[in-house]
């Protein structure tokens, strides 16, 4: 299945690229879609969208399915 990849913010620099599509194995998570686009661990507080909609690293996804990653948001 593929799944398309969004990264915002300073998650588009850490990473290099501001989006990419990703072939995926069925039964994926975004755990394990991290897993494949990244050698370092997701930091810590990473907000994640699938769909639009925010959810945690253990939701299953789906072919067509779209995941942004945006960094923690902070400030005052």
């Amino acid at each position: 299945m593929k799944v398309s990849v969004k990264y915002f913010a300073n998650m588009r620099d850490r990473m290099g690229r501001a989006d990419e599509t990703v072939e995926l194995d069925e039964g994926a998570t975004v755990a394990s879609l991290w897993a494949k686009v990244s050698d370092e661990p997701m930091p810590e507080n990473t907000l994640i969208a699938v769909n639009m909609e925010y959810t945690n690293t253990e939701e299953a996804l789906k072919d067509g399915d779209e995941v942004a990653f945006f960094p923690p948001v902070t400030g005052g």
